[in-house]
């Protein structure tokens, strides 16, 4: 008996897909639950969502700008709270001090 070779009749490639699939987005979610004698031990709630950039943030979806793992500007701006709260908890050690006529050493911490 002869092999039928089956070939998709629309013409659309792979990428012609994954480009409609971006575009769009498509969201998978599922639930799985381990129970034991009607005592539910586990549940795990997956949740994904493929999309392009471009269709995420016009979802509102932009968490990977925030996160300093993935963005060099997320790690300056998280630096550079931690560093003023450094400054502020100097400061207040400072004004616990006897006061000196010299400039703060928070002030010199900033300004580096």
């Amino acid at each position: 008996m002869a092999e039928q070779i089956l070939k998709s009749t629309s013409g659309e490639s792979l990428a012609d897909i994954l480009e409609r699939v971006l575009d769009k987005g498509v969201v998978i979610a599922g639930d799985i639950q381990i129970k034991l004698a009607d005592v539910e031990l586990l549940t795990i709630k997956i949740r994904l969502l493929i999309a392009s950039v471009d269709k995420a943030k016009e979802m509102g979806i932009d968490w990977w700008e925030h996160d300093s793992y993935l963005s060099s500007k997320a790690k300056e701006v998280e630096a550079e709270k931690e560093k003023e709260e450094l400054a502020k908890k100097i400061e207040a050690l400072e004004a616990k001090l006897e006061p000196k006529k010299d400039e703060p050493v928070a002030k010199k911490i900033l300004e580096t």
